[in-house]
């Protein structure tokens, strides 16, 4: 495990140094005060902060908070020769893990880094999921009712997260729930330092066994609160315990946007067979070029596909060379119907021609998945 220790004492640094070092864990010493907690953090990114001389001010606490709050897997433990009640209590709420007595016994600082490493190692075993975006290429592509009805076909075998990150217009949950959500992502994001596999399964809404979402927030201003530092955070704890998450996004290619798609393993731009559709899928294609993203882990779906339409696959082929295009037949009576019911096409018509490209789509992306299923997972099947 990879530990910085801060502190301005030369001589708690070596000593804590040599320690950790018998311990056969990779250390990092950093003489200087609290002030350096943040920098230490982003320059050799650590599992585990010790910090020396961060005590009792509340205040000084908000360097601890800025560093759990854009690094929410980093565990930071404190070591203060006095702790008051108030302290210790604030000290939590921000993410700290421990606080020692100082001087710290080697016993007692063994003991905490034990507890964290134990914790990361149990992170570190579970399965990591897939990570899938989804973006229409023209507004009423029908990337949203793909993304979220593919999500029910997936939970068939699989535990599966959607995150809504159309935050100012999402809708993700209404195609497949009739209700208002408790809790939506701008919630998790209030409250990222309290982030964890608890707090996330709690704030999405369970639509099916193995399937939940994370609404989109229903208000603007709460949309306008969430950072990138936040989706990142949430994507990468939803994917140490789900086999799959899903992102349903919006056209825009802002910042945010474009961090969810640099972890993607796959991208789905979603079209219809017109030639603005066409054109938008094309200029995305060449924005992911320039961004050094591998041919394969885009794949155009040209939705409501018709055969004998006005532009067949080869014309959408050859004008997308390179893209693997797979389509997605028309079914509109049915598929409108499901959106205005709030319920999956799955769930009224396993039958239906869009439920078996969906389907076959799922079976593509099952098999590279480890059997192992992720924690979340079990926990719903045991519940059945």
């Amino acid at each position: 495990m990879k530990i910085a220790v801060i502190s301005p004492s030369e001589t708690h640094l070596q000593e804590m140094g040599r320690l950790l070092e018998l311990n056969r864990h990779n250390v990092v010493l950093a003489s200087g005060d609290k002030t350096r907690i943040r920098s230490v953090a982003e320059q050799d990114a650590p599992d585990l902060i010790l910090v020396d001389g961060l005590c009792c001010d509340l205040a000084d606490l908000a360097l601890v908070d800025d560093v759990t709050a854009h690094h929410p897997v980093m565990a930071v433990v404190l070591l203060c020769p006095t702790q008051t009640p108030e302290f210790l209590i604030h000290a939590m709420r921000v993410g700290v893990r421990e606080v020692l007595p100082l001087p710290a016994s080697p016993e007692a600082i063994e003991g905490a880094v034990n507890r964290v490493a134990a914790k990361l190692q149990g992170s570190s075993q579970r399965p990591t999921g897939r990570l899938l975006a989804f973006l229409g290429c023209k507004g009423g592509s029908g990337s949203t009712f793909i993304a979220t009805n593919l999500g029910f076909h997936l939970a068939e075998s699989r535990s599966v997260l959607l995150i809504d990150l159309n935050l100012q217009f999402g809708d993700a949950l209404s195609f497949v729930y009739e209700a208002s959500p408790a809790l939506t992502i701008a919630d998790v994001a209030r409250d990222i330092n309290r982030l964890d596999a608890t707090f996330l399964a709690a704030a999405a809404v369970n639509v099916a066994p193995n399937y939940s979402v994370l609404a989109a927030p229903e208000a603007l201003t709460q949309a306008m609160a969430i950072k990138p530092e936040h989706v990142d955070a949430i994507i990468k704890l939803a994917l140490l315990h789900y086999d799959f998450v899903l992102l349903d996004l919006p056209r825009m290619l802002d910042t945010l946007a474009l961090k969810a798609l640099d972890r993607a393993d796959k991208i789905y731009p979603v079209l219809q067979a017109g030639v603005p559709g066409i054109q938008n899928a094309k200029k995305l294609l060449t924005v992911f070029r320039s961004l050094g993203y591998a041919e394969s882990k885009a794949e155009i779906i040209v939705n409501r596909f018709e055969k004998g339409g006005d532009i067949g696959f080869s014309e959408i082929e050859q004008s997308l060379a390179g893209a693997f295009v797979r389509t997605v037949p028309n079914s509109f009576k049915e598929v409108n119907a499901s959106i205005n019911q709030g319920r999956a096409l799955l769930e009224s018509s396993r039958s239906n021609a869009v439920s078996k490209s969906l389907a076959d789509l799922a079976s593509t992306l099952i098999p590279q998945v480890e059997d192992a299923r992720g924690l979340l997972g079990r926990i719903f099947n045991s519940k059945g």
